[in-house]
């Protein structure tokens, strides 16, 4: 026989109608672990990472009750089959989800219905708190109820959506879980309007890519491949007399992987990308095994002193060995590019690479030492590069009469040279010697400026 409903008399109906949910300051959060050490079956919290804690107060300040949100579970198998995303989606989206870690209502203030309302009063402000504190909101909530414990019947009352039991994992450390045999029930609940579906979505929309941004790439290519990229580099010559546990060609690969994974490359960058390899990735890259028969990862001096030391010009060929056979020959008729980049950890130096544009062949590239600039470095470039026949295109530094020389006359290619207004003496030229050139790009806001074509048997002007 069902239980007859129980209705609360008017003093209870009053903190329904009075409750309201805040964010604990920092002070209180003392009087929160004791009050969960003395009521919560489970005790005191030490969340680890992104954390919130709330109160339930009456109209007089008088606390009802407490609950903590922080760091969901990494690996839930019937939450992820829920919300339907990969594991790498996981991941790098994990912070979207959030865990309902504690919620107590005080044993002399509860009353029929609270609790359920509470948790509507809570979730009416939880994502954009998120939002405030940590840069980004939360789509999706999950908490564990102890079926020894409690039925979960105030979370159904609030929308939750049971999954059925975990496998009996507990969260002990960051990245440490450990098997306690005791399975929980599963509720879950979206927090916003389709949140599944953002998270299992292929990108991410803008308002919460940040949190993408903020996990650290990792290697997801299988043994196999690794292997494969490893061998290409041993063409490049080893600095050192004698090497330990990172060959060259072992380093060199980790910073290829990287490259592909779109993560930084500095030193520090590099190693903390090291140590998320696995250690059947690290064996497939050539680490070699310590006394412990463990495969370390490089520290950030190696990476320091293998790239101050490395041959450049043997890594670059290999590279564009390695994308021939991987893509093919870069198309003739496309444009090639020139641009220089200043790298965040290149010491003050930058980069001028060739490219072509739209597929994005990788051609060479050319070191700029800060004692000079990109004008000389690019000529030098040019005579590593199979430009016969072909259009080249570089920003307005390069707009001088001896570049041009060289591109056509000696490597016989055409130009493309940008010419800006703070460039009166070419703008002035090119009135004279043409003025009825069309337009090439219509103003729209941007600045006002033209583009030099160069024929085989033309001059710069």
């Amino acid at each position: 026989m069902a239980k007859p409903p129980v209705y609360p008399n008017p003093e209870q109906q009053r903190l329904l109608e009075e409750v309201q949910v805040v964010r604990a300051q920092p002070e209180e959060l003392a009087r929160i672990q004791s009050l969960l050490r003395r009521h919560h079956y489970l005790g005191i919290i030490r969340p680890v990472g992104e954390r919130l804690f709330y109160i339930a107060k009456d109209k007089l300040g008088r606390w009802a009750g407490v609950l903590v949100f922080c760091v969901a579970a990494k690996y839930v198998r019937h939450r992820d089959k829920w919300i339907g995303w990969s594991s790498e989606q996981r991941r790098r989206r994990l912070a979207l989800v959030v865990n309902n870690g504690r919620f107590l209502l005080l044993p002399q203030r509860t009353v029929p219905n609270l609790g359920s309302r509470v948790l509507k009063l809570t979730f009416e402000r939880l994502s954009a708190d998120w939002q405030q504190q940590y840069g980004h909101p939360v789509l999706v909530v999950e908490s564990f109820v102890d079926p020894e414990q409690f039925d979960g019947a105030v979370y159904r009352a609030s929308g939750w959506k049971e999954l059925g039991l975990t496998d009996g994992w507990g969260r002990c450390a960051r990245d440490y879980y450990v098997k306690h045999g005791k399975p929980k029930r599963l509720f879950v609940r979206e927090l916003r309007r389709n949140g599944c579906r953002s998270l299992q979505a292929e990108h991410l929309k803008p308002a919460l890519a940040a949190v993408e941004a903020k996990v650290l790439p990792r290697c997801t290519q299988r043994v196999g491949p690794l292997r494969s990229l490893a061998q290409r580099f041993k063409a490049v010559p080893e600095f050192r007399a004698r090497v330990e546990s990172y060959p060259l060609w072992s380093l060199l690969t980790i910073v290829a992987c990287a490259m592909l994974c779109a993560a930084q490359r500095g030193p520090k960058a590099l190693a903390g990308f090291a140590k998320k390899l696995s250690q059947a990735q690290r064996r497939a890259l050539g680490v070699r095994r310590d006394a412990s028969g463990w495969y370390p990862a490089p520290s950030r001096p190696t990476f320091s002193r293998m790239l101050q030391a490395v041959d450049f010009e043997a890594v670059d060929r290999v590279v564009r060995e390695f994308q021939s056979q991987v893509r093919g020959q870069p198309p003739k008729e496309e444009l090639v590019v020139l641009d220089g980049k200043q790298p965040k950890h290149g010491g003050g130096h930058s980069i001028l690479t060739a490219v072509t544009v739209p597929s994005q062949h990788y051609l060479g590239s050319a070191l700029v030492d800060q004692k000079t600039n990109e004008i000389p470095v690019a000529r030098q470039l040019f005579d590593k590069l199979d430009l016969e026949g072909r259009f080249v295109s570089l920003d307005a530094l390069h707009t001088q009469t001896e570049t041009g020389l060289d591109v056509v006359q000696a490597h016989g290619a055409d130009y493309m040279l940008t010419v800006k207004d703070n460039q009166p003496g070419i703008h002035e030229t090119i009135k004279k010697l043409l003025p009825n050139l069309p337009a090439a790009f219509p103003p729209s806001g941007l600045d006002e400026h033209a583009r030099l074509h160069g024929g085989a048997q033309s001059q710069p002007g």
